[in-house]
């Protein structure tokens, strides 16, 4: 695969406006910073951390950090160990980590999971992706194409049946009969246009998986990491929910809640200030502001319970003895949290919601918040992802008041199969150019014609009658009649060149759907399992090494 894209040191001005582009080539990656700086970006971050004295409601954040390390590595390795083989004990000083949503994503975000798990072993590192199973399922089919390489269909081929969008934490596979049958069904239909697809050998792992847990998410995503473990990957994953339990996330939760009027003015003022920069006027985008509801206070956080796991926005009533927390419909729970002081009680209370059915997960600018400040020596993000987390570098400053510890930009691009056309989008545009001219300038295509189509005279009259006026200078008293002259002229010759018209419409209809048929086969978007088996695992094992 070959390196391109924006490579730009991620430590310039707040909240400069980024731009990060994935590659349009086969084979193309975006590697930024680059793999050669990373030893040098590595470094500076630990040194972040380990200088990190800003008190976390009585505890060091550098303390903090430290046990959340020991903390996480510890549940990964217990966790990945329930369904697959974890190698030797995993240690090292670095950690490296990278998230993504249970779901079956295209090979440009699968990409990071082998840069994470090359970074680690080259820098001497732990290497652990976090499955984001707080988000929301929202399909339960995929865009298969079938048909003929030169003209394909894209038919939408459903896994599972449909349900109410719940996070995946909490949805389990509705139709098993129709998630076992997806893989032969989707294979059958791709075979003509990518023979050995992935999913030949993906989809009996997550046919297994689902024979050992109901949840859909954890199927796809533990089959998915089964078959890294095949392919040479030594990584290990976690489920953000599970991440949720780790008591120096409660402690770092209880000090966001505690200090939530001065957290929730930082981001405020930092999601305003991205949509100043990049010129956004949605309010909705890149997220919401945190809310005010009289004396309640919106927090960066979901709360569901397990009876009716609807996620919805946290808020928060500050009170005499503690705090209470409520999504304003279903849930409210008492925590005994003060702005002041140990957290060792909050952390108590947040620890035994669990028991009582209560789910406190953190939404995506905490999630990643929590990931880079007190986990990660390095933090993978794809493109989407880094876009967002300039806000965080902002949260991290203003309330913090420290320097942000630097993030790495990686997504490929790789196409499901090579079209069979040669059509290109110029050949759309030199069509579309000549049509437009035949319509405005049919004299270009007439002239020296003096007897075609049987009538000389008129279209020697009509070209005449037209270069006269083009000739003659406009005025505002000619401007009218000179106008609609020389529109005349050009709706009377155009019966003379009807031929050619029908002709460029007929080529630019054949290459219109040439051009769409490659654009079905050289979309990026399509799920890695459909990709060919082979050439997938090639170019996704070519990451750019930092050892010789």
């Amino acid at each position: 695969m070959t390196a391109g894209g924006d490579r730009r040191v991620l430590d310039g001005d707040p909240l400069a406006h980024r731009r990060w582009r994935a590659p349009r080539e086969h084979g193309g990656v975006l590697i930024d910073p680059p793999v050669a700086d990373l030893s040098t970006v590595i470094a500076a971050n630990q040194l972040r951390r380990r200088s990190a004295d800003y008190d976390v409601q009585g505890r060091s954040l550098r303390a903090l950090a430290e046990t959340g390390r020991q903390e996480l590595v510890e549940l990964a390795r217990r966790y990945t160990s329930t369904y697959r083989n974890v190698a030797s004990p995993t240690s090292g000083e670095r950690l490296f980590l990278a998230g993504h949503q249970p779901e079956l994503f295209h090979p440009g975000v699968w990409y990071k999971n082998f840069a994470l798990s090359r970074l680690a072993r080259d820098h001497g590192g732990v290497a652990v992706n976090l499955v984001v199973d707080s988000d929301t399922i929202k399909h339960v089919s995929l865009r298969v194409p079938g048909g003929a390489l030169d003209s394909p269909i894209v038919e939408s081929m459903a896994f599972d049946a449909a349900a109410d969008e719940i996070p995946y934490e909490e949805r389990d596979i509705e139709d098993r009969g129709l998630f076992d049958s997806f893989g032969a069904r989707a294979a059958d239909w791709i075979r003509p246009i990518v023979e050995n697809p992935l999913l030949d050998e993906f989809w009996p792992l997550a046919r297994g998986r689902a024979g050992a847990t109901r949840n859909l998410g954890e199927c796809l995503a533990q089959a998915r990491h089964q078959l890294e473990g095949s392919w040479g990957l030594e990584t290990l994953e976690i489920p953000q929910s599970q991440v949720c339990s780790l008591p120096t996330f409660h402690w770092f939760t209880a000090h966001v809640l505690a200090q939530l009027p001065r957290f929730r003015t930082v981001y405020n003022e930092a999601v305003n200030a991205y949509r100043r920069v990049n010129r956004v006027r949605s309010a909705n985008h890149p997220v919401p502001n945190l809310a005010a509801d009289g004396d309640l206070l919106e927090a960066p956080f979901w709360l569901w319970s397990s009876s009716a796991p609807r996620r919805r926005r946290l808020f928060v009533r500050r009170h005499s003895h503690g705090m209470t927390l409520t999504d304003r419909r279903r849930v409210e729970v008492e925590i005994p949290l003060r702005e002041e002081g140990d957290a060792t009680s909050a952390v108590e209370a947040l620890a035994g919601l669990t028991a009582q059915g209560v789910k406190l997960r953190g939404r995506a600018l905490l999630t990643t918040l929590f990931a880079r400040l007190v986990l990660a020596d390095l933090f993978i993000h794809g493109i989407g992802g880094a876009k967002y987390d300039q806000l965080t570098d902002e949260l991290i400053r203003g309330f913090f008041g420290l320097e942000p510890p630097s993030y790495l930009v990686i997504s490929a691009t790789l196409h499901l199969a090579t079209p069979t056309s040669s059509v290109m989008p110029d050949e759309m545009r030199r069509l579309d150019r000549e049509l437009r001219d035949l319509e405005y300038h049919p004299e270009r295509y007439l002239a020296g014609l003096h007897s075609w189509a049987g009538a000389p005279v008129d279209v020697e009259r009509w070209l005449s009658l037209k270069a006269r006026w083009l000739s003659t200078e406009q005025t505002r008293e000619n401007g009218r009649e000179r106008c609609h002259a020389i529109r005349a002229a050009n709706e009377a010759l155009q019966a003379w060149i009807e031929p050619r018209r029908r002709e460029l419409a007929r080529h630019r209809q054949e290459s219109l759907r040439q051009l769409r048929s490659a654009g079905a086969l050289t979309s990026r978007e399509y799920a890695f399992c459909l990709y060919p088996a082979d050439s997938l695992r090639e170019n996704l094992l070519a990451f750019p090494g930092t050892t010789p």
